[in-house]
């Protein structure tokens, strides 16, 4: 009788650890703390870096504030690049500035006769919405009036794009 209370003490000290114990081995394979089915993802890399994606997020929660924007369960980047065509036009220097804009955009051409220049401007979506003869070799483009978006600035020379910007309006 003796033994077997001295056993039931000991047990009773050792009960905590083992159910630990009992539910690592038992249990550990059923734990999720997330679980999501995407369509597909994985990690992409090239000379510029590395980069993850999901394919397929079905559920995501939005927070929005007048500083900021959080998404939480999605991966969302801030690029600022330019984009352009497959072939530039060589002998001629575009620049775009500042990138991200306010208010308002200046495009600056060096070293090519202007005469024959346009720019269009672009929503994310292709929508066209105005367009610029260029007469000097800075050209004011306003902003202020465009909502904040992504959007593209085609420069073409006799209906033929040169280069194509990226712009990003805050």
């Amino acid at each position: 009788m003796l033994s077997f209370e001295l056993t039931k003490s000991l047990l009773m000290q050792h009960l905590k650890t083992i159910k630990i114990v009992l539910f690592l081995l038992l249990g550990i394979g059923e734990l999720h703390a997330q679980e999501t089915v995407p369509a597909t993802g994985g990690d992409a890399s090239g000379a510029g870096g590395t980069s993850s994606y999901t394919v397929g997020q079905v559920f995501y929660s939005m927070h929005t504030s007048t500083t900021g924007l959080v998404a939480e369960g999605v991966q969302l980047p801030y690029e600022v690049l330019t984009i352009t065509g497959l072939e530039e036009v060589p002998g001629i220097q575009l620049v775009c500035f500042p990138n991200p804009t306010t208010d308002v955009l200046t495009l600056q051409v060096e070293d090519f006769n202007i005469a024959n220049l346009s720019c269009r401007l672009f929503d994310i979506n292709g929508k066209f919405v105005e367009s610029h003869e260029l007469t000097s070799k800075q050209t004011a483009i306003n902003m202020a009036k465009l909502v904040p978006a992504i959007y593209f600035l085609k420069v073409a020379d006799n209906q033929s794009v040169i280069k194509t910007f990226k712009i990003i309006k805050n």
